[in-house]
């Protein structure tokens, strides 16, 4: 039988927890009755005991993460229901049925209900990355819920979770001394949970992409821009486009197939580039309209001398947490800077953060210091954000992690 562990806050912290805010903060509890372990899962009341949520407990300055309201039975069929509903909104947004799309994210963490869950489809296979321990216990309810979702249609499941569930260390929570941690993740390595190695090929909005989910960045393909390539397809026509932060080149597919004269595509990974130029070749456009080069965008930026129409700005990450917030706006400014720099009269700039703990506010102030800088005139064209399939709660903005501007630069 699971041991009981109940987590009480502190006088007036519920208030959070009744708006459905889904996560606890580590100095917002009173006091923990039961010895949990990472992953556990608890049950939160508030300081006069009366019932809040369920949640996974954590050991950093998270402390608990919510996924149920009400009161529950978690058995296997809880989770699935989940899974399902997943899937229904998916299918509502058109994604599950169209002949020109057949890779998206079927389940967004918070954004679904299932904070530390991650699962990407890719044409038949599902990358499934967890966030939590918690989570992680559950891949086999999981992989069975995929199963009977896609059935014939589901050729394998991948657990890319390695490196997302860093091994965990004893910490004190509050005033309760967790001692009796274990080391969850040192032992949790990628591989298939179902089905035989796959070599993947998607097709996005019609396009077609290698997809390296064992190899690649996150789950092998940043599906939340799916919508925002579309913008740059559109106005691409008779540019010339640098695409920084290449990745496997997306943005660079899409802008040639919109009509770009010329798109130059710059990573500092070799393999990044390597795909890029399979991307590029799948797609059936000619090599010479495509040159591409490994090297650090911030010294490409410096260096070159040559002029753009059109310039894609997706760096990784520059703010991993709130400490180092003032570091990364730092950064935005000075990469944005020089980007609008190396833009032609009447050029577009599409430029994004993908940081959490940078918001939408912070980015647009970061990017109005890099346009001062400049001294150049600088018009907001559109605001940009993840796709409908990572979904952000109501409740919880936080789950809005990208954002993105298209200017015009005169």
């Amino acid at each position: 039988m699971a041991k009981m562990v109940h987590i009480f806050l502190k006088p007036g912290k519920e208030a959070a927890i009744k708006r459905f805010h889904p996560w606890i903060f580590s100095g917002a509890i009173l006091r923990i009755e039961g010895n949990p372990n990472e992953g556990d899962i608890v049950t939160v009341f508030s300081s006069r005991k009366e019932f809040l949520a369920h949640g996974h407990f954590f050991t950093g300055s998270i402390a608990v993460k919510l996924f149920s309201f009400q009161e529950a039975v978690f058995n296997e069929e809880f989770w699935k229901i989940k899974l399902r509903e997943a899937f229904s909104l998916r299918k509502k947004l058109g994604l599950t049925d169209t002949p020109l799309t057949n890779a998206y994210r079927l389940v967004f963490s918070e954004g679904d209900g299932l904070p530390g869950l991650i699962i990407d489809y890719y044409n038949g296979v599902a990358v499934i990355q967890t966030h939590s321990y918690g989570m992680h216990r559950l891949t086999p309810v999981f992989v069975e819920a995929l199963r009977e979702i896609y059935s014939d249609r589901l050729k394998a499941v991948y657990d890319k979770s390695s490196e997302t569930l860093k091994p965990q260390h004893p910490r004190s929570v509050i005033n309760h001394t967790v001692s009796n941690i274990q080391d969850p993740a040192s032992s949790i390595q990628d591989k298939y949970l179902f089905g035989s190695p796959q070599t993947g090929e998607i097709l996005e909005t019609g396009h077609r992409f290698r997809v390296n989910w064992e190899r690649g960045q996150k789950t092998g393909f940043f599906l939340d821009q799916r919508s925002n390539r579309m913008f740059a397809q559109f106005y691409a026509k008779g540019k010339k486009v640098l695409n920084l932060f290449c990745y496997s080149g997306a943005y660079s597919v899409y802008s040639l197939k919109g009509g770009a004269i010329l798109v130059n595509s710059i990573d500092s990974s070799k393999q990044a580039i390597e795909w890029t130029e399979e991307n590029i070749r799948i797609n059936g456009f000619d090599p010479k309209s495509h040159p591409s080069s490994v090297m650090d965008a911030k010294k490409y930026l410096t260096e070159s001398q040559e002029k753009f129409d059109m310039i894609i700005l997706d760096p990784p990450a520059f703010a991993k947490s709130h400490t180092v917030t003032n570091n990364a706006l730092h950064a935005y400014i000075y990469i944005n800077a020089a980007a609008i720099k190396k833009l032609n009269s009447g050029g577009i700039l599409f430029t994004f953060s993908c940081s959490q703990a940078i918001s939408s506010e912070m980015f647009t102030s970061a990017i109005m210091s890099a346009a001062l800088e400049t001294g150049r005139n600088i018009r907001i064209l559109h605001r940009l954000s993840q796709g409908s399939d990572h979904p952000v709660s109501i409740y919880h903005p936080e789950g809005e992690y990208l954002k993105g501007l298209i200017l015009g630069v005169d």
